[in-house]
């Protein structure tokens, strides 16, 4: 699962050349669900980026801390809470990388997954309206995860779905064949993603220090 984020400054504009920016990038290197988290989605046929609630909330949720904050992809159509928002509204989030933490003697040990070449990732998600009058209103949204590639499985069962550049247009539009949207959520190739231990001061979501993000050790990758 995904329950921590890396989002370093991010240029997004040789990702999405037409991307709007309605809201600065939220960066932290330590980010904890529930709170505010930047998304890209379609408007009017522009992808605009702006901020979110992290813990999807539609409008009949009725206990705030019961909002997810993933939803498996295997869930996306069978659970009433997915399926009207995975049908049309879709949207991405740009990180630098993902915490999980590996199960180790006693102890669990963090890591940061991010792109081999330390490059941005953009990972799939969901998101909903939440009307509190008849003029003001909350958008929140959900990643959406899948299997993890071989290499990460012994660190996480699940990793968001990541979405490529190119990919990204028929992800974000509502209109696109419900089969070419579901087939971009796929386990990321093995030679994308790598991971290396961090500092266990990430355990703490209120530490916001930069050295939460510094390898400790080598970077776990696929060997050609």
């Amino acid at each position: 699962m995904a329950g921590r984020l890396y989002i370093a400054p991010i240029d997004l504009q040789p990702l999405l050349p037409d991307l709007i920016v309605d809201e600065p990038l939220v960066t932290s290197p330590n980010l904890p669900p529930r709170q505010r988290l930047s998304a890209i989605r379609l408007e009017a046929g522009r992808p605009h980026l702006s901020s979110l609630f992290w813990g999807l909330t539609p409008p009949w949720l009725k206990v705030l801390d019961h909002a997810p904050h993933c939803a498996r992809a295997e869930a996306l159509e069978s659970r009433p809470m997915f399926n009207e928002a995975f049908q049309a509204r879709r949207c991405l989030i740009p990180v630098s990388g993902v915490y999980a933490w590996r199960s180790r003697a006693g102890a669990k040990q963090p890591y940061l997954i991010t792109r081999i070449d330390r490059g941005p990732l953009l990972l799939a998600g969901l998101w909903s309206r939440f009307h509190t009058s008849l003029t003001e209103h909350t958008d929140s949204l959900a990643l959406i995860t899948v299997a993890s590639p071989a290499l990460l499985a012994p660190i996480t069962e699940r990793f968001p779905a990541v979405i490529t550049s190119p990919d990204a247009g028929i992800w974000l539009d509502p209109r696109a064949p419900m089969t070419e949207v579901r087939s971009r959520l796929s386990i990321a190739p093995g030679e994308l993603l790598g991971a290396f231990p961090v500092s266990r001061r990430v355990n703490h979501p209120a530490c916001q220090e930069a050295a939460c993000a510094h390898p400790i050790g080598p970077m776990l990758r696929q060997q050609d």
